[in-house]
């Protein structure tokens, strides 16, 4: 009665009683035989194969349930990582704009050009570069000197049509003080 209680199987109790190889209390092997069908019980084969033909297509209900929630985690992952990694290279990229805007002779041109090639070298494409004042020789000492990178997310995108953020344009701004002798 013990052993039947260790395994907590009604239908295994009752195939092993049924097929006469449950040991008496206290005789040893009883359950090994069951188990692996020794005597001839079947044992445990009949009760997995008696489970299996009541489960038959049950792996494919789950996987057409979870499946489609997966794939769509799985594909608003890659967008928003694309996201984020993109906004860490405007952002520099304007920085490095700024940076470069705040030094004495530098034209617009120079500033777009700097910008672009960071973007380029960070697979970042048909970005919009303003710097504000235009050109930045115009401002005065201690004056700021602005440098704005905007982006379509759409055209950043790894996916064929962003599912999520399709709309979205990410920006960055960097205002830098203008390093002039007086």
């Amino acid at each position: 009665m013990k052993l039947r209680m260790i395994f907590g199987l009604p239908r295994f109790s009752k195939l092993c009683e049924v097929s006469g190889i449950f040991p008496p209390f206290g005789e040893s092997g009883g359950v090994s035989k069951c188990l692996f069908g020794i005597n001839g019980g079947g044992g445990l084969e009949k009760v997995y194969r008696s489970c299996r033909k009541e489960r038959l297509g049950v792996a494919a209900v789950e996987f057409a349930v979870v499946a489609p929630l997966f794939f769509l985690l799985l594909l608003g992952m890659i967008e928003f990582g694309r996201m984020v990694m993109v906004q860490q290279v405007i952002t520099n990229a304007s920085r490095e704009g700024a940076r470069l805007g705040v030094l004495d002779g530098t034209t617009t041109t120079e500033i777009t050009n700097a910008v672009e090639a960071y973007l380029a070298s960070g697979g970042v494409r048909n970005a919009t570069v303003t710097v504000t004042p235009d050109p930045p020789s115009q401002a005065g000492y201690d004056e700021p000197v602005t440098v704005t990178v905007r982006v379509p997310f759409s055209q950043v995108s790894w996916l064929p049509t962003p599912m999520f953020l399709g709309g979205t344009e990410l920006s960055a701004v960097t205002v830098m003080r203008r390093e002039t002798a007086q």
